[in-house]
């Protein structure tokens, strides 16, 4: 079972091949094949500050429809280059015939659990391929349901240095039975498993599992949270937070009064970015 398996995000450290550079663009194979053939080539776009020799990967939010064109340029006119990751069944590697990526996060337990591993791995593909492109420092920013790749992701590879997590939580399984955006997904599950088993199918995924893994002393946390949040509910963040500090890690907490869609919106995301920012230059 994934949940006992320690090695569930491991990769052989050295496995990026036939990496392509595009101008703006890298594309690659990811490790996991899955039957959508769309899916198993990894898109990622850099936005390169001037000299930039840190980088941030970003991970956005579920079924995004475009990237994060204004994060980009707020990262890279302060030097920091950005490399945007298509996340499963998303953007380029979107499947046929959906208007939504329900290959990424649905009811289906063991499928959800292979599509956010696979972002993880392909996650830490790109952080390889940015240590042999000579770059300093690496970190990771995550937007609700890319914070769980992100924070999973800075659990198990420790070139990751930095680690923002926006409008995050600890469990995967939790969130989607209590938010507002993920009731088809209880609806579709209620009565044939209860809420614990459903924790305990997405253990793996659960960043309170991975505390200790991201309390490690080389590692900085920042979580932005929103206090009117109804897709990730506080209380569920809250016990993050709770948990992280119990390990001691490096942790600081940021917590907006707005919603879950509202950070995006000014004045929310420019007191986030100057969180994350902060975290990534004062290393």
């Amino acid at each position: 079972m994934a949940a006992k398996n320690p090695g569930f995000f491991d990769q052989e450290i050295d496995t990026v091949t036939e990496v392509d550079r595009n101008d703006q663009w890298i594309t690659f194979p990811s490790q996991v094949v899955t039957p959508t053939p769309e899916n198993n080539t990894v898109v990622a776009k850099i936005s390169d500050g001037e000299q930039s020799r840190k980088a941030v990967i970003l991970f956005h939010h579920w079924n995004a429809k475009s990237r994060y064109d204004q994060i980009a340029k707020y990262f890279t006119r302060r030097e920091i280059a950005v490399i945007e990751m298509a996340m499963p069944y998303h953007h380029e590697r979107s499947r046929p015939g959906s208007d939504y990526a329900d290959h990424m996060l649905s009811p289906s337990l063991g499928r959800t659990l292979q599509s956010v591993r696979q972002a993880v791995l392909d996650g830490r593909q790109i952080v390889r391929w940015l240590e042999r492109e000579g770059y300093d420092e690496i970190s990771v920013l995550g937007m609700s349901l890319g914070s769980w790749v992100a924070g999973l992701l800075a659990a198990h590879d420790p070139a990751v240095k930095n680690a923002a997590l926006f409008l995050t939580a600890d469990s995967l399984a939790e969130m989607c039975w209590t938010g507002r955006a993920t009731r088809h997904i209880r609806e579709s599950l209620e009565g044939a498993i209860s809420l614990s088993e459903f924790r305990q199918a997405w253990l793996p995924l659960d960043l309170g599992h991975h505390a200790e893994s991201l309390s490690r002393n080389d590692l900085h946390l920042q979580l932005v949270l929103g206090k009117r949040d109804t897709v990730v509910l506080p209380t569920l963040s809250h016990r993050l937070t709770e948990t992280l500090t119990s390990h001691g890690a490096n942790l600081d907490v940021l917590s907006l009064n707005c919603g879950h869609y509202s950070l995006t919106l000014p004045p929310y995301i420019l007191w986030a970015g100057r969180a994350v920012t902060q975290l990534i230059n004062d290393r």
